[in-house]
């Protein structure tokens, strides 16, 4: 099954690429800068630190955008990691956009293991008013794992210019092996105070899950972050 998954997604990506040459959009090149607190790292509900500085940088050209995100743990117990991203999406109509691209998940300081693992994806994406849906497969070539996951987003508008966006997600890791597979699951929610047209404040609030055994689960954390588009 992993095997035809593979496949599917090497095929969408090379027709991605083949459809990206052959549109010429209009130029709207535009930078982002993130400056994030966590109190805790967690990825597909699995603790990763206690505690993080994570600043990023993404850079969105037309329907091209490429990132590199940074997780620094304040408890130096844990690993720093460096994530480079490169993705293409562009809308089908009007409540619906494809979504595919390619993150490579760098550790510099790992003594053990993988330094780094390569995960292509694609996505759909919908908006319905003030309602989201993402749905993404996901297949780490390193881990040779596969990934779905479906989150679901809502916004609530508190007063003008200011709303509580609420935020719900399902994923399931499948290991090639067979053994190992989880869910994972989780809530949040943030509020952005507009600081100026190019500068957002966020604060938010986190839940997580999972089904694995022995590995500590149940996380709330908080997050702060600045973002700045230049």
């Amino acid at each position: 099954m992993n095997k035809k998954i593979t496949s599917l997604l090497l095929g969408v990506l090379a027709l991605g690429a083949l459809s990206l040459k052959a549109q010429t959009p209009a130029s709207s090149y535009s930078i982002t800068a993130d400056f994030t607190y966590t109190t805790k790292y967690i990825f597909r509900g699995v603790l990763l630190a206690k505690g993080a500085f994570q600043p990023s940088v993404k850079l969105t050209d037309g329907s091209f955008y490429a990132s590199v995100w940074n997780s620094s743990p304040v408890d130096k117990g844990y690993e720093e990691e460096f994530d480079y991203n490169a993705g293409y999406g562009f809308k089908l109509n009007d409540t619906w956009s494809l979504d595919f691209g390619l993150t490579a998940y760098t550790y510099p300081g790992l003594d053990v293991g993988d330094k780094s693992t390569w995960e292509p994806y694609i996505g759909a994406n919908g908006t319905f008013g003030n309602a989201t849906s993402a749905t993404y497969l996901y297949h780490d070539f390193t881990l040779k794992a596969t990934t779905v996951q479906e989150s679901l987003g809502y916004a609530v508008e508190v007063s003008k210019g200011t709303s509580v966006n609420f935020s719900v997600y399902l994923g399931y890791v499948n290991p090639d092996s067979g053994s190992g597979d989880y869910t994972y699951y989780g809530a949040g929610a943030t509020v952005p105070f507009k600081i100026s047209d190019k500068a957002t404040f966020t604060l938010g609030v986190q839940w997580a899950d999972h089904t694995l055994d022995g590995v500590e689960g149940n996380h709330v954390w908080g997050t702060a972050d600045f973002n700045y588009a230049f």
